[in-house]
Order: C-alpha cells, then structure tokens, then sequence
C-alpha cells in the first residue's frame, strides 16, 4: 500500500462512524481502532463561543496520537503566548509509527494549545488557536 492510498484510508476512517477497521491485501494488513465518541447534549454558555471567535484554529491535518516535543524529555515546540513564523512546527502527529509536523499557517502568536500530549486526536479536531502578526 502507497504512503498516500494509507493516509487517505486514515482520514476516510477517522471520519466515519466506524470505530474498528481491518483490512488485508497481498500481505499487508492495517487495523485501526478509535474510542468511541459519545455526544450529550450540554447547556453551553456564551462565553465560550464568543471567545472561540477571538482566534485562529489550527486543526489536526490527519488522525493520530498528538505530541508537543519531538521527545519526552525535550522541550515543546511552542508554549502558550509563544510568537512563531510562518512554517515553525507547531507539534507532530504519529499516525501509523510515522510523525508529520504541523507547521505554523502564518506568522502567529499562539493563544491557546487545545489539545494534550500523548492524546489521540481526529481529522480536523483542534489543536491551537492562534492570532496572526
């Protein structure tokens, strides 16, 4: 299986409903497996919302497991209140024992860091809200 053909697989699963998925071709075989999301409705104030609006997202590119440092015990990439350039690797996302950086969309200061290292995160979940400069 092509690198590419695998990633899009990656994506069309983590857009799914499905939580398990095995597949098995000529002698490769790739399994994936997420937790299952449960929605419950909750009251949601208005402060949340309004302060979404007060930044930039940057969503996931891929699903996999998020990492802020390329190591445990290195430093993370960007801290809350960090200004980066246009490029700057934000974080890296391991999807199938391989890491993809994140870069910066734009010269930026990072507001908020919305996701935790180690977490599993979805196609498109957020990562960072950010401002540009």
């Amino acid at each position: 299986m092509e690198l590419q053909q695998l990633y899009s697989l990656m994506d069309r699963f983590g857009a799914s409903g499905l939580t398990t998925l095995e597949w098995e071709h000529q002698g490769e075989r790739v399994a994936l497996r997420k937790e299952a999301v449960v929605s419950v409705p909750a009251a949601v104030p208005a402060a949340p919302a309004e302060r979404e609006e007060q930044g930039e997202v940057v969503s996931a590119p891929l699903v996999g497991v998020f990492y802020a440092a390329s190591a445990p015990e290195e430093s993370p990439y960007v801290t809350a209140g960090a200004q980066v350039k246009k490029g700057d690797t934000l974080c890296l996302i391991e999807a199938m024992k391989m890491m993809s950086e994140v870069p910066a969309p734009a010269d930026c200061v990072v507001e908020e860091i919305l996701a935790r290292d180690g977490e599993a995160v979805g196609m498109g979940a957020p990562l960072f809200r950010i401002r540009r400069v």
